[in-house]
Parts: structure tokens; C-alpha cells; sequence
């Protein structure tokens, strides 16, 4: 692990990545995306991770955007930020295109770059206290295609605009009216909501749910740029798997089932 600020573990089907840096809020460094983007390789390299779950070290915390503190290293010449802009893309784009679900547990802050994690994920779950916001108009940053994109699909163009234009915080009660949030819940209740959600999901079929992954996908792409192949042969392999068939068996049975992604 190339940066003792990502901190990574498995347990029950589930790898948990967490953004180790409590001190300045879970604020993002170079080396941080470098160490998510190995931790996520992992992950999509072994089959008994069905389910990923991110969140933030501390009580403060998902994730405070970028280390500003860094900026003068990694965000100054044009040459350092070409290479801190290809590096975050790689990473988004891995959390992106992340097979198995991915879920954000949110206490405190999501900020910025946090907020554009979150985002990225399948599901949100944050507590009370949350707060999130897109402050690049208050420090003079662009937001480009990329980083826009999955914010708008999510929220729609009204609410983005609102993010983008004011650079407040919304609260997280905000965030669940607008789309932002699956569910807002107590913060001792946090862990335990996301344990049993990401539980639920890694007990069930793997080649089902990523199917259903790709599935709604497909459906966000404009219809030109859909690859309905892709869909069908997900769709295919669920019905010739052995999980198909045990799941038919467990439910004769009156039993739970036992999936083995295959």
C-alpha cells in the first residue's frame, strides 16, 4: 500500500476502503488516489469481494474534497496538474466502472471532491449531521464534463446548477429530497445500515446484481451509445449459471440460498 492514509480490509463479501486522513477532514492527496486505485484493483480481482463500501475515517468526515495543502505540489504547474487531472480521472473512472456495487457510508462533510466520490458510488447512506457541497466557485476551480456528468444524472441540471452557482453546503436532509442521499439515518445507526445493506446485497446472486449493474447502465447511456449485446449477454449468463438453479432449489426448499457466482 503505497500511502498509509487508505486504509482496506474484507470481511463477509464486503471490502471496505477508507480515506485514513481524519486529521484534515479525509481531504484527498495525490498518493491517497494512487492507493484507492490499487485497493479497488483488488477488489475487482477477487471474486469473494461482492460488495465495496467507502467511507471516511473519524466522526467528522466522508471526505473534505482535495488536500488543499498539497496544492502547491501536485496543483501549481501545468504539468502537475495534468498529471494530478489524469490520475483522480483514472480514479473516478475505476469507482465508476466498479462490476460489483459500491456503496458510500457518509458521516459529517462531503465536500467537493467528496461529494464528486459519493457521487460515483451505487448508494449513498449518510447520517443526520452531514453536509455536502461543490465549493469550486468559492476557490476559483473548474468543473469540467467528467466530474459534472455523474452529478447531473444523479440530481438533474436544477439541483447541480444550485450546487455549482452557490458553493453552499446543502444539509443532508436536503440531500434526500434532491436524489443526493438513498436514505439519511441516526449517527449510531450508520454502520450498522450499511453492514446490513451491504450484507443483503453480498448474500445475493453476484452475476444478478452485477447484471443489474450493467442493466442500469446501459439505460443511462443515450440510446445510440447503449451496447444492448452486453445487456443481453449478462442477462444470459444469469439463466445458465448454477446459481439459477440453486436459487430455484432454495426456494422449493424453503430454504436460504447458497450463491456462488458461477
Amino acid at each position: 500500500m503505497p500511502s498509509e492514509k487508505i486504509i482496506s480490509r474484507k470481511e463477509n463479501g464486503i471490502g471496505w476502503l477508507i480515506l485514513n486522513n481524519p486529521e484534515r477532514h479525509n481531504a484527498i492527496s495525490l498518493e491517497m488516489w494512487h492507493a484507492a486505485l490499487e485497493v479497488m484493483q483488488d477488489f475487482r480481482a477477487d471474486k469473494s469481494v461482492r460488495v465495496m463500501v467507502m467511507t471516511g475515517a473519524g466522526a467528522k468526515a466522508f471526505a473534505s474534497g482535495a488536500d488543499i495543502s498539497k496544492f502547491k505540489d501536485e496543483r501549481q504547474e501545468a504539468e502537475a496538474v495534468a498529471h494530478y487531472q489524469a490520475t483522480t480521472q483514472k480514479a473516478y473512472d475505476a469507482l465508476l466502472g466498479m462490476q460489483i456495487p459500491t456503496v458510500a457510508m457518509i458521516r459529517g462533510y462531503c465536500i467537493g471532491g467528496g461529494t464528486a466520490v459519493a457521487v460515483c458510488c451505487d448508494i449513498r447512506i449518510c447520517t443526520e449531521n452531514a453536509k455536502f457541497g461543490v465549493p469550486a466557485a468559492r476557490l476559483g476551480l473548474g468543473y469540467g464534463m467528467n466530474r459534472a456528468k455523474p452529478l447531473v444524472d444523479l440530481i438533474g441540471p436544477a439541483y447541480a446548477k444550485e450546487m455549482f452557482f452557490t458553493g453552499r453546503q446543502f444539509t443532508a436532509q436536503e440531500a434526500e429530497k434532491m436524489g443526493l442521499v438513498n436514505r439519511v439515518v441516526p449517527d449510531d445507526k450508520l454502520e450498522s445500515t450499511v453492514e446490513e445493506l451491504a450484507r443483503t446485497i453480498a448474500e445475493n446472486a453476484p452475476l444478478t446484481v452485477k447484471c443489474a449493474k450493467l442493466v442500469v447502465g446501459e439505460v443511462l447511456k443515450d440510446p445510440a451509445n447503449r451496447d444492448l449485446a452486453a445487456a443481453e449477454r449478462a442477462v444470459k449468463a444469469c439463466f445458465e449459471s448454477a446459481d439459477y438453479k440453486e436459487g430455484q432449489a432454495a426456494f422449493m426448499e424453503k430454504r436460504k440460498p447458497k450463491f456462488i457466482g458461477a
